[in-house]
């Protein structure tokens, strides 16, 4: 078996070499549909061994097994050709009519990426380094998803893709929280990498996954949305690896629903999220909402829009900034909104690092189910391991740090990192979550007057004497 780690950071230093590729984002989008094209050969490769009616909906001179497979087959301007006018072109025009499901997701992948390289003999040689993979092998497939993680975390610093990824343990903590069953639907609407919906996988599939039907109902009831195409693409190939044969993944962006539309038959049981916050939506999209609760902050429309897509009794884990936390106006509105129509039971404070570098702004994690108002919130500090000023991508956040709110979770009580509050409070104050620590005391200022005065008097001495210098100064000039 192949040394995988070995074997992707000799892919990157392949592509390096061509003059068309710049930066880790297009890197990582090049690889990327490649690692598509073979996981999804490598798959077909097993359905027909299984079942001797299989037929791959991809045209059989543009299977990678057809044109990729030979170490010895096409390269230079005769592969490059190829990829350009034949593979793209061809996969971006699939015949969908028959409404085949991996018909659209092959087409929609390919209708949002780009073959970036420009020349066809580096391209023969990342084929063949990406045919020593099999991904078919558990062992290559194991391995190959702790290197698919650390491709996704490099996205954090490859221009404004760190979006898109959300740390490993922030994501387990919540889904480990929300423990998410067979047979519940399970939703991302903002889906990213796939970080959510991969979790969600994990931990049904370590509890309730013991047949093929089971593995079947699994793969029907786990849906994503995401706008960007390079995330989609890296979503979809994630849900692959983790056995999801077609995964029920939609490229395009959520927000862009009437909300009314939204009824009984999309409701789902289960919503983990990180929507997008700090961004605009596109121009037009507010429009979608009701009068009273129209904006252009994307947080604050996402917000709104999973509280319309779970159903009654149903749960979720959200991540949001402190600034869909506080502010009057619109805001305000859909805050009352939330509070009234579920019960927000637990806000989980994070330090303003955990999404360091993409984002220094402070985050919380939201832990609600719908259909029953909120009497009461729950907060609990979340603090930095001791001796450390703060999160990096060197220092990430790690699951065990969340050991302490686990234990706290079932037996609550008010300590130094967990206080309670009523929502009359929180009605009272314009419905504002931004509540501290009231366990924290702020430095309090032990001076004496006379104290503060001889401070006052030294400063003004240092001022006098910083004026009287630039005084001299210009009468010198």
């Amino acid at each position: 078996m192949p040394n995988i780690g070995g074997c992707v950071k000799t892919l990157q230093n392949i592509m390096r070499k061509d003059q068309g590729v710049s930066g880790d984002a297009q890197r990582i989008e090049q690889l990327g549909w490649m690692i598509t094209l073979k996981i999804i050969d490598d798959k077909e490769a097993e359905m027909e061994l299984i079942s001797d009616d299989y037929v791959s909906v991809i045209p059989s001179e543009l299977q990678w097994r057809n044109w990729a497979a030979d170490s010895e087959g096409m390269t230079g301007d005769a592969l490059k050709d190829f990829v350009d006018n034949k593979l793209f072109p061809g996969l971006q025009n699939l015949d969908v009519s028959t409404g085949n499901k991996r018909a659209v997701l092959i087409r929609d992948i390919f209708a949002g990426t780009n073959n970036y390289m420009k020349n066809g003999t580096i391209i023969r040689q990342v084929v063949n380094k990406l045919n020593e993979i099999d991904f078919n092998a558990s062992e290559d497939r194991h391995m190959f998803g702790d290197i698919y993680e650390g491709l996704l975390r490099d996205l954090q610093s490859a221009g404004n893709y760190g979006e898109f990824y959300t740390p490993r343990a922030v994501t387990e903590i919540m889904t480990e929280i929300i423990n998410p069953r067979l047979g519940e639907k399970v939703l991302d609407p903002a889906c990213g990498t796939g970080g959510f919906l991969t979790s969600a996988i994990e931990n049904i599939r370590a509890q309730d996954v013991h047949s093929v039907d089971d593995l079947k109902t699994l793969e029907n009831t786990i849906r994503g949305q995401e706008l960007k195409p390079l995330p989609f693409m890296l979503c979809v190939t994630n849900l692959i690896l983790h056995d999801i044969e077609v995964p029920n993944v939609i490229n395009g962006d959520s927000l862009n629903r009437e909300y009314t539309s939204i009824g009984a038959k999309d409701r789902v049981d289960v919503i983990l999220a990180n929507p997008p916050f700090g961004a605009s939506v596109s121009d037009g999209v507010e429009t979608n909402y009701p009068a009273a609760f129209r904006t252009t902050e994307s947080a604050d429309l996402f917000l709104l829009l999973m509280i319309r897509y779970l159903r009654d009794g149903g749960r979720a884990a959200i991540v949001l900034p402190d600034g869909s936390l506080t502010g009057d106006g619109v805001k305000q509105r859909i805050r009352e909104e939330f509070l009234t129509q579920c019960n927000v039971h637990t806000i989980v404070r994070l330090p303003n690092s955990v999404f360091q570098p993409y984002a220094s702004v402070a985050t919380n994690l939201l832990f609600f189910t719908k259909g029953e108002p909120t009497k009461e919130i729950w907060y609990w500090e979340h603090k930095l391991p001791e001796g450390q000023k703060s999160y990096s991508k060197t220092k990430p956040i790690q699951k065990r740090e969340f050991s302490s709110l686990k234990e706290w979770w079932g037996k609550r009580a008010e300590n130094e990192q967990a206080w309670r509050v009523p929502v009359e409070k929180i009605a009272e104050n314009g419905w504002n979550l931004d509540i501290k620590n009231p366990f924290v005391k702020e430095e309090e200022v032990t001076h004496t007057t006379a104290e503060l005065l001889d401070k006052l008097s030294v400063s003004f001495k240092k001022s006098d004497e910083l004026i009287a210098e630039l005084r001299n100064g210009l009468a010198g000039k």
